[in-house]
């Protein structure tokens, strides 16, 4: 591939939740010196060869398998280290940019390490589509939201985030394989090997929640599928069946976490 630069039509994009406002890509990246920032949200990922980037007070060497992301007016420079730093990037703007960056644990500027060495596949989608084709800006959109949200299962977890996951792994199989009963916190910490006090902490840290907010909407959830598949069942049976022994604060929780009762959910849907 050549070096290439596209500067989309923006003008109707602006509308939607998520949109790109440049792409390309360098078969050498020249130094950049920005020392006011960038405008928008920027995705690098290095292809080949080495380069320095210079960010917050921080300089890294960043090499094939890296991203770097650079949040907008974040003052930096980047700076080729070897005769060919091959890179591709992608600017982007939108209401959800920074949440669907956050999503992928992404929440600043920084370096992350992809499983891989080779292009992301929406990121080269985008840097094939033609810009006189009248559904290019829409197009797109869908391509940044698609690479965003696989961000997270391209990118290589670190140490501390690969080693909380598997810890509470154990208590979340104890958890789905128990939602018929009551549970406590004793005893799924029991079941994974920790304390109570170490299992909420892990449970806030890796899910932004508490043991018991996750058992609750998985116990929903659970009984939405009931609903479709046990259609004669009465609500208090299906309260039962995924843990609750009192069906109004089933119905309570349940309208809780879908906005509506499961006499209300059942009726939209036609159970």
């Amino acid at each position: 591939m050549k070096s290439k630069m596209s500067f989309p039509r923006i003008e109707e994009s602006l509308l939607l939740p998520l949109y790109v406002t440049s792409v390309g890509y360098w078969e050498h990246q020249d130094e950049t010196v920005r020392p006011f920032g960038f405008p928008d949200f920027q995705i690098h990922q290095v292809l080949s060869g080495k380069g320095e980037l210079q960010y917050l007070n921080d300089e890294k060497v960043v090499g094939p398998g890296d991203l770097f992301v650079l949040f907008p007016e974040v003052p930096h420079r980047y700076v080729p280290l070897s005769s060919k730093w091959e890179v591709a990037w992608v600017a982007f703007n939108g209401r959800e940019a920074g949440q669907l960056l956050s999503y992928a644990r992404i929440n600043g500027s920084g370096i992350s390490q992809l499983k891989t060495t080779t292009i992301l596949q929406s990121l080269q989608e985008l840097l094939m589509l033609d810009d006189e084709d009248n559904d290019a800006e829409i197009n797109r959109s869908k391509l940044i939201y698609t690479l965003l949200l696989d961000l997270k299962k391209e990118l290589i977890g670190s140490a501390n985030e690969i080693h909380d996951e598997e810890r509470l792994r154990p208590a979340l199989q104890y958890i789905h394989n128990h939602l018929h009963r009551n549970l406590n916190l004793q005893e799924i910490a029991s079941a994974a090997h920790m304390s109570e006090q170490y299992l909420c902490r892990l449970f806030k840290k890796t899910l932004a929640m508490r043991p018991m907010e996750y058992i609750n909407q998985e116990r929903i959830r659970f009984s939405k599928r009931l609903m479709f598949k046990k259609r004669s069942k009465k609500l208090y049976e299906i309260a039962q069946e995924v843990g609750y022994d009192n069906a109004s604060y089933f119905s309570a929780v349940f309208k809780k976490y879908s906005g509506m009762s499961p006499e209300q959910f059942k009726k939209l849907h036609g159970l």
